[in-house]
């Protein structure tokens, strides 16, 4: 079709102020365990999202449960979500993501942007996703210009613990995502071209508590059940079980005490990422196999706490068909639009596990995330946002 039927509101999200949203919000350090940050964030969203012509609404995060170095188990309070609704009753209803945390801390020293000699911009959180962010809601100022508007409705959700898995708004995206035609999330790109994600792994995150017995190291060790030994043998079991379609990282084992003491605490922190469910499903046997013959040989007693967060995202028939249409949209508007498998995890793993096709980096072009280096390449906010929109005006024409 002529993109020049759509020409009115790809210009008016075009035109909209998204590289001052992007470097004001980025100016704001939001760290997911940045409360105050969170909060002026979350505040500076919704007075954006007050254009929309919706219920603009904050909502408070599900508690996280952390397992501390002792093995202790607590919660862990997150900042409030944005949930926006739109036109609930219209046919064609889109679900739309993002998250307002980063992964800079409040005392981290990256905490302003430059210019580049070559134009791009470094800043915190500019890429993933402050970008992404402002260019949803400028596709949306173009999706409400257009005479289409009335057919689409949609939910936005701006979480603020993304980047530690989306545990406490997991719920809510899950209820949002029922009944959609289709998810965008606004994630960066996985390269600086533009490519989007296609299929992802999935992602557990573990803290398995070992609890074993303390003994004098010298007069009688035989009387104790070491626990640091029995997490490291559990840890080797673990890693050994990894392969072309589950990734094993443990990461971290915290405990012990003085030299003369065996050690009756330990926690081993591991991550593992399956490529299907069918991966996901071994790897939870495959951690109970391991659990159970290491409390047995180092007679301890071993818990785990956590799991997996973030289901595996295989391309299915529906996402086939969604990226079909994300690449006609971008060649309408001369672009060139590919896409390949990631390594990444995020919360378009939880919506296409929700049966809802998703694109989830739609968002600005830039790289280095997670890094110092961080970059956004400004003039890819009006370019994305034209996309984005063009992609729901054809969802509405029923494409």
């Amino acid at each position: 079709m002529d993109p020049t039927i759509h020409t009115h509101a790809l210009e008016r999200a075009a035109a909209a102020p998204m590289l001052e949203r992007t470097l004001a919000w980025g100016a704001v350090n939001s760290g997911t365990g940045n409360l105050a940050g969170l909060t002026t964030m979350a505040g500076l969203l919704a007075d954006a999202a007050a254009a929309l012509p919706g219920e603009v609404a904050l909502v408070e995060a599900a508690p996280e449960e952390i397992v501390d170095g002792d093995g202790r188990v607590g919660s862990i309070r997150r900042g409030q979500h944005l949930h926006v609704a739109v036109r609930t009753q219209a046919p064609v209803q889109i679900l739309l993501t993002g998250h307002m945390d980063t992964v800079y801390p409040a005392d981290h020293p990256f905490q302003s942007h430059r210019v580049l000699p070559d134009g791009r911009i470094n800043g915190p959180g500019l890429a993933d996703m402050k970008g992404g962010l402002a260019i949803m809601l400028g596709a949306l100022d173009g999706v409400e210009a257009s005479p289409l508007r009335e057919r689409i409705g949609y939910e936005l959700i701006v979480n603020s613990d993304e980047e530690t898995g989306s545990h406490g708004s997991a719920a809510l995206i899950a209820r949002a995502a029922q009944g959609k035609r289709a998810a965008l999330t606004f994630e960066p790109a996985t390269t600086p071209e533009g490519r989007l994600a296609g299929a992802r792994p999935g992602s557990g995150n573990l803290s398995i508590v070992v609890e074993g017995r303390s003994a004098h190291a010298g007069r009688n060790p035989e009387d104790g059940r070491n626990a640091i030994v029995a997490a490291s043998d559990l840890a080797l079991r673990l890693a050994r079980a990894a392969g072309p379609r589950l990734s094993v990282n443990p990461a971290r084992i915290d405990g012990g005490g003085p030299n003369n003491v065996v050690p009756a605490h330990a926690v081993l922190r591991v991550n593992l990422r399956p490529h299907t469910p069918a991966d996901e499903a071994r790897a939870r046997a495959l951690i109970d196999a391991a659990v159970a013959m290491v409390a047995a040989e180092h007679e301890v007693a071993i818990t785990c706490h956590g799991g997996f967060a973030r289901p595996p995202k295989p391309l299915e028939e529906q996402a086939d068909r969604l990226f079909a249409l994300v690449r006609d949209c971008g060649r309408e508007l001369d672009l060139a639009i590919d896409w390949a498998p990631s390594g990444g995890v995020c919360d378009g793993n939880n919506i296409a596990a929700c049966g809802v096709p998703v694109i989830d980096t739609m968002g600005a072009r830039g790289g280095a995330i997670h890094s110092a280096e961080e970059y956004l390449i400004p003039e890819s906010l009006p370019e994305r946002a034209r996309l984005a929109t063009l992609v729901m005006l054809r969802l509405a024409e029923g494409a």
